[in-house]
């Protein structure tokens, strides 16, 4: 990707890792990612419906495939937000999937 930049990068402490990052490719957001502190309990972060890692996935193009990346991921997972509509986004999810990773989906 020629136009693809990292942005809002925030370090840890040690500074051997993000705790959060964005990429954007010709200036629009397209991943962000955020990670909590290891070693994760997935039992516990689903009970406490906490985030561990969050993937926000942007333009996902239709309804339909957030829709579908919706149902797959909940699938042994913890539903944080179903399927809404936000100034930002007209179709747009929560999940923390059966791993303990969470995912905010959106067209």
């Amino acid at each position: 990707m020629k136009n693809a930049e990292e942005r809002f990068l925030i370090g840890n402490d040690s500074g051997t890792a993000y705790e959060h990052c964005g990429l954007f490719v010709n200036g629009e957001g397209f991943l962000a990612i955020a990670e909590a502190a290891n070693p994760c309990d997935v039992a516990f972060v689903h009970k406490m419906k906490w985030e561990t890692m969050t993937f926000n996935v942007f333009e996902m193009g239709t309804k339909e495939n957030v829709l579908q990346a919706y149902n797959v991921l909940r699938d042994g997972g913890v539903v944080i937000e179903a399927i809404h509509e936000v100034p930002w986004s007209k179709c747009c999810a929560t999940v923390i999937d059966r791993y303990g990773v969470c995912w905010w989906v959106s067209i």
